[in-house]
């Protein structure tokens, strides 16, 4: 189930390697003005649908959010929950205090000035959804690659869309749980290859 919320050039699907979409993609933060085609939105949300799910319970919705002054909206109620649940937070260190100047900074916008915000969830909490959920992001990132797009999940949006308040500005249902927010937008610029760490592999057998 899709719900919009809410023009521009049509991206062209490359004949992408499997490979070089997993090595190749990154994490988009500067994103063009241009819009991102409605067909190429839905062709994203196809994409993510071929995930696995655990017993074939497909139980991902989407939400569409194209709206820029919605957007902004809920970018800022976003830092605002976030700032108050660090400030709550005894536990909170130097990292805390870093992402505290970050979010207090009224140029700061979450979602990066992206065209759309697609996010994956579910209508009701359920066994495994966040593993169903993630796996259908990932499909839809790589996609976004190959249609040369570019994406990133917005870890900042989640713990405030998993609020009643977040649930009303996306038009949600009373039960609905947000996995991803991803962003989707045509890139300005793409940053370099992060240096990868060699993995920790434990051979049985």
């Amino acid at each position: 189930m899709v719900y919009w919320v809410g023009r521009g050039p049509r991206p062209k699907e490359r004949n992408v390697d499997i490979s070089e979409a997993l090595f190749g993609r990154r994490s988009i933060r500067d994103y063009a003005d241009a819009v991102v085609d409605e067909a190429a939105l839905h062709r994203l949300i196809a994409a993510a649908t071929q995930a696995p799910s655990a017993m074939n319970a497909q139980p991902w919705s989407f939400i569409v959010v194209r709206n820029p002054v919605l957007l902004q909206k809920i970018s800022d109620e976003a830092k605002g929950h976030l700032v108050a649940t660090m400030q709550s937070d005894p536990a909170a260190g130097a990292r805390a205090r870093q992402l505290h100047a970050t979010l207090a900074d009224p140029d700061f916008q979450v979602f990066y000035h992206a065209p759309a915000l697609i996010v994956i969830g579910a209508n009701a909490p359920a066994a495994w959804v966040t593993e169903d959920c993630s796996m259908a992001a990932q499909n839809l990132m790589l996609m976004a690659h190959a249609l040369g797009l570019g994406s990133c999940w917005i870890g900042f949006a989640q713990a405030y869309l998993n609020t009643a308040a977040g649930r009303q500005a996306l038009g949600a249902p009373a039960g609905w749980v947000t996995v991803a927010p991803l962003i989707v937008g045509h890139p300005r610029t793409r940053p370099a290859p992060v240096p990868r760490q060699e993995p920790a592999v434990r051979w049985l057998g």
